[in-house]
């Protein structure tokens, strides 16, 4: 690649992640301010707290989102993939030898942050555009009652756009946010000039002496001051998409200055006009400049909600891949793009909760309790699991380690607690919704270890079954008969349903087991093995990572050059259903049992999630008890 093209493809990464990856935290300056010195808090709107205020979010910018995500965390990268499902995921393998002890409570720890991320991606699209549209109370008092509705048709439109995908409005994401960013940074500069004694807010000793004066006041504060930093793990989630030096470029030359210059520029206009306190950011340029801002605005705030509801999407392929939700339907909606996918089932689900959360809190404001919670918990969760990948992954020196995450731990931790004095002012919901997406979760990763184990209970050892069964082996048909098995599952059930009923076996057996890794991909000539058992019998082993896009007859092409060839015409896949039964007793609490046995009864079919062509596939029941 010539060096004018690495500098063209940087800058069109670049653009790109503007777009998709500061969506969130770029239109955090529309309700920041306006959330902190709100009345509720009881903060007086004073020359000394309001330099404290911008000094905190400053400070909070450059430590929080340039120091931990950009400095420390995008390094730790798994196979260049980010986002806390991939670190979750190579924190354990860190661990399995060097300290297997750590495995399940990180495995819980990951879940958890995975839950709160739902929450954040809940919250974002509706506090974002609810704050967008009340701009427009701004321009026209009267029409504060048309805000909720206006809000409920955005979203609506939105979800409903989901399933033609981005592919072809994506690309005009960059440039509407960098105008964005522009118009930040440009009213942020004429403030700045009207009262360039709000400079001073640079200086940490203003943010310091604000903590110290006002301390039980100046915590609640703090829960506020966390809106904006909002968006900060996205940026770690995306790092796949565009890698770390676009996103670095983005952060360091467009978004941090842009955001800086806003907080200080409403700083400044809050210095001469304490009443624009209603809402600073649509009176920074007077009136003739509201429904312009209006209009671009809920554009952003549209462009934050797609990134955030993409990441579910994502997120949801990955946890379903990792074994902690049943399988989905996952639609493709780009050719050119394997990340691009639609989930009807998370789109319709997440489309309700958010209407239900703009129609329940009704502004921006009241929201703002409920968004710090979910924020500051997976920030926490991202750097507890940093220590241990940087510890046990990189092998540092413990002394460095502590030195590099404890730092932020003390500051996540402060963050996080200041935010919990909102529990009983919508901090409840992304919590309500963390407990019943973790409760699911952890309910189908036990139910599958249970099915699991009674499968073993009952499992015939594959090879000395054909050992016997060769004996005096059964008629042999014309074709390739594949049977689906899992891991460790001896001899699968469609085998012995079709020996007992059918009486014959195909002139070509293969066994098939696919294993998730805990890694994002696996190169192909990793993904397939064959062993061969003898008897024109074959056990096939095919490795996925959790990105990694399901696709067994892609898969079966690779076993040609291993002396496995395949005519898909004369192959048929027989694959055990499983019904599964609660049974009184061990295992799960009834109810538990009762929800796994629920999903299990609407999880995607096995040939389905792996794109094996249905008419070659024959399925057999078997009941399983748990």
């Amino acid at each position: 690649m010539t060096e004018q093209h690495k500098k063209s493809s940087l800058a069109a990464l670049t653009l790109a992640a503007v777009g998709i990856v500061y969506g969130d935290i770029g239109t955090s300056p529309l309700y920041t301010l306006k959330t902190v010195f709100d009345p509720e808090h009881g903060l007086a709107l004073s020359e000394g707290n309001l330099l404290g205020i911008i000094s905190l979010i400053f400070w909070g910018l450059t430590l929080i989102v340039s120091l931990k995500y950009v400095s420390l965390v995008l390094r730790a990268d798994n196979r260049g993939e980010g986002g806390i499902m991939a670190l979750m995921a190579l924190a354990l393998n860190s661990v399995t030898k060097a300290a297997p002890k750590w495995h399940y409570p990180l495995m819980l720890l990951g879940v958890f942050g995975a839950t709160m991320f739902y929450g954040d991606s809940v919250i974002t699209p509706a506090i974002s555009v609810l704050g967008a549209i009340e701009g427009l109370e701004v321009a026209a008092p009267g029409l504060e009652q048309y805000i909720v509705p206006l809000t409920i048709i955005v979203l609506i439109s939105l979800y409903a756009l989901q399933r033609h995908g981005t592919a072809g409005i994506g690309k005009f994401f960059g440039p509407v946010m960098v105008v964005w960013f522009i118009a930040l940074a440009a009213m942020g500069v004429v403030n700045i000039v009207e009262a360039p004694r709000v400079l001073a807010a640079l200086n940490p000793y203003h943010a310091l002496r604000f903590m110290y004066e006002n301390q039980k006041i100046a915590f609640v504060a703090l829960g506020a001051v966390v809106l904006a930093l909002t968006g900060a793990e996205a940026l770690y989630a995306d790092m796949g998409h565009f890698g770390k030096k676009p996103i670095r470029a983005a952060w360091f030359l467009i978004v941090f200055p842009a955001l800086a210059l806003n907080y200080l520029g409403q700083g400044a206009l809050l210095l001469q006009r304490p009443d624009a306190i209603s809402n600073p950011f649509f009176q920074q340029l007077g009136a003739w400049s509201v429904y312009p801002l209006v209009v671009l605005s809920t554009l952003a705030a549209v462009i934050a909600s797609q990134a955030t509801i993409s990441g579910t999407f994502s997120m949801t392929k990955q946890a379903i891949a990792l074994g902690l939700l049943p399988r989905m339907r996952i639609l493709h909606t780009s050719v050119s793009e394997i990340g691009q996918i639609y989930i009807p089932a998370v789109n319709w689900l997440q489309m309700i909760v958010v209407l239900l959360a703009v129609i329940g809190f009704g502004s921006s404001d009241k929201l703002a309790g409920a968004y710090g919670i979910a924020v500051t918990a997976t920030m926490l969760a991202t750097t507890f699991l940093t220590f241990f990948v940087i510890r046990y992954r990189w092998h540092l020196p413990l002394a460095l380690c502590f030195g590099a995450t404890g730092f932020f731990i003390i500051i996540d931790i402060s963050l996080f607690s200041a935010s919990t004095l909102k529990l009983f002012h919508g901090g409840w919901f992304p919590l309500l919704l963390g407990t019943v997406l973790f409760t699911v979760m952890l309910t189908w990763k036990r139910g599958r270890e249970l099915v699991f184990e009674n499968l073993q209970k009952h499992a015939i050892p594959l090879e000395e079954f054909l050992s016997s069964l060769f004996v005096a082996p059964p008629t042999r048909v014309y074709g390739t008969a594949i049977f689906m098995r899992g891991e460790s599952d001896g001899v699968p059930h469609a085998l012995l349903h079709n020996l007992s009923h059918n009486k014959v076996l195909h002139e070509r057996v293969v066994f098939l087991t696919v294993h998730i890794i805990e890694e994002p991909y696996v190169t192909e000539a990793e993904q397939v093995k064959v062993t061969d058992l003898g008897h024109q019998c074959y056990q096939l082993n095919i490795y996925y990572g959790f990105k990694d896009e399901p696709d067994i007859p892609r898969v079966l092409h690779l076993c040609e050059c291993l002396g496995l060839p395949f005519e898909m015409m004369e192959t048929s896949f027989f694959i055990a259903r499983q019904t599964v039964i609660s049974t009184p007793g061990s295992g799960m609490a009834t109810w538990r049992e009762h929800l796994f046995v629920a999903m299990s009864r609407n999880a995607r079919g096995a040939a389905d999630y792996y794109q094996i062509p249905p008419n070659r596939v024959i399925e057999l029941g078997t009941q399983v008890e748990i």
